[in-house]
Order: structure tokens, then sequence, then C-alpha cells
């Protein structure tokens, strides 16, 4: 039997890895891109085209099985970016009766003093309210019974590339053993999602039936401090833990004024300066999913990174 092809959206480090893992089991897949950029596979079909254009996205999305929304629009564009687009795949969803799953973060929670669960309200700041929205509009077409839809949640990345913690921003300094600059309070506890554990909850909820209606939290076995994370990458990659310095929040908003990545941060400054704790064991307990184990993580970050030594 043939099997259908799956689109996904957006062609970053999780839409990127994922278009791969689906391809290498032989689901052909079509990644849809502005610039029709992606990874090259014989089962991937890369399409350039505007994901806010509810007409394309709908004809790009007949005959598509599952619709994974990987896109990542500009941090300080949220506002702007993600209606549009939003409801371009609700459409597309809806008239393909393909299955949306969505890559999301923690933002929509807001500050959370306990670890967070699926079921906690969703409060976050303004920036936050965009991927709730997101959400609710989803859910209320999934119990209407006009589409089908699931969303895996995840903390902070690692592995993740240019806008992870501990990605380009700090693993080659990491490495090098330069001094690092980070944000919040470096002794609060912080879940990181290992980017690979992302993506095969993605797959997971795209086949999954009983994982339809919900939202999951990608399972995450990582839980420490920024300055624990700083000695276990040191540590996978054999060198000294490097200092470690906190930028402090003015400096950081006043580099905003130049980096709009950096200035954006504020939103989400409760994240680094109190424990943020994610409980991911439903997804586990309910649909067999199992995180990395953090040793195999912390070696594949730095494995990323490693530039290799010419003989």
């Amino acid at each position: 039997m043939t099997q259908r092809t799956h689109l996904v959206l957006g062609a970053g480090p999780i839409g990127t890895r994922l278009a791969l893992s689906l391809a290498r089991t032989g689901v052909p897949v079509r990644v849809v891109t502005r610039r029709g950029a992606g990874p090259v596979h014989e089962r991937i079909e890369r399409v350039a085209a505007d994901a806010s254009d509810s007409d394309v996205l709908a004809r790009l999305a007949e005959g598509v099985d599952v619709i994974y929304n990987c896109a990542n629009p500009q941090y300080h564009r949220w506002a702007t970016d993600w209606p549009p687009i939003a409801a371009s795949l609700l459409a597309a969803a809806e008239s393909s009766g393909a299955v949306l799953v969505s890559c999301s973060n923690l933002y929509g929670y807001g500050p959370v003093d306990h670890p967070i669960r699926e079921d906690d309200p969703l409060r976050g700041n303004e920036k936050g309210q965009i991927r709730a929205t997101m959400w609710r509009d989803a859910l209320a077409l999934h119990e209407q019974g006009r589409i089908r839809t699931a969303e895996a949640r995840g903390s902070d990345y690692l592995g993740a590339g240019p806008n992870s913690l501990f990605g380009d921003m700090l693993m080659p300094r990491l490495l090098a053993g330069k001094r690092l600059t980070l944000v919040g309070n470096l002794d609060a506890r912080h879940t990181y999602t290992y980017v690979d554990d992302m993506v095969t909850t993605l797959a997971a909820l795209g086949s999954d039936e009983r994982a339809w209606g919900r939202a999951w939290h990608v399972p995450s076995a990582i839980t420490c401090s920024q300055r624990e994370a700083v000695a276990e990458l040191a540590a996978a990659a054999n060198v000294s833990p490097p200092a470690v310095n906190r930028i402090p929040w003015p400096v950081l908003r006043t580099a905003g004024l130049v980096v709009k990545f950096m200035g954006e941060l504020k939103h989400t400054r409760y994240q680094w300066d109190a424990d943020f704790v994610m409980d991911s064991t439903a997804a586990t307990r309910e649909l067999g999913l199992q995180a990395t184990d953090p040793a195999d993580v912390w070696r594949a970050v730095v494995a990323q990174y490693r530039v290799p030594v010419a003989a």
C-alpha cells in the first residue's frame, strides 16, 4: 500500500529533522517554506510558498495525511506573522482531512510555581497568548469534528542550532574554553527538551489517534540549572568547564535595541529567574514515548559542534 504524503511546514532544526526522519521510514514528505529550502532526500519534495495564503496551503495539502506545523516566524514578528499562518493551517487541515500536528512550547502557561502539566491553565503574557490562542482555535475545530489535531509542547531546546540556548550562541565558546554569558538565575532548575525527542513526539502524534484532541509535553529527561548544564556539556566534551557570567537584564534590554531576538527575551524572563520545570510523564505513560538518556543528549550536542581534527 502506497503511503500518502506528509506535509512539513518549515525547515528549521525541527522541521528539517522531522522531514528526514519521516522520509527515511519510507514516507513521502512535502516541505513547504517561503523560499523552497529544506533537506535533500529522494522522498522529500521542497516547495516555495507563502503559508499565510490559505488557498495556496490548502492546495498543497490536498491528498496529505498529516500536516506538521514546524514554522518559526521571527520572534519579534509573532503578533503579525502567526495569525494568518495559523488560520491557513486550520483551513488546510479542514479541507484536506489531514491531521494537524503543531510543534509548540511552554510560553502559553506563563509563570508557574510547580512542575507544569498539560492541564495547567494557559495564562501566559501577550507573547504566550499568541500560541495559546492558536491551540484554542485548533482544539475548538477538533471538538466540532471539523479537524483532527494534537500539539507537542517542548521546553527550551538542546541541540537546535541558532535559537537554542546551548546551541550556536554558546557551544563554540564552550568547546573553546571561553567565558560564557547566560541570562537569569544560573542556579534555578530548568527543563530542557532534546530536539530529537521533539521530532519523535511529533511523528507519533501524527499517527496515533489516541493523541488527537490533546496537547502533550515532549518527554524530556533533563532538568538542571544552567550552571550544571555547562558542567555536563564540558564533561561530555572532555574540556574544563568555562567560567560563567550572568548578564543583567538591563544590559540585555539595551542589547535588544540592536539584536531584536535578545530584546524579546524580556517576555520570558520568568522562565530564567526562577525554577521552570515541565512534567512530561503523560506522553510516556499514555503513549509509550521515552526521552533520550541524558548522557546521550549531552554527547550528541557536543558532537554537533565538535570540529573534526584533520588527519
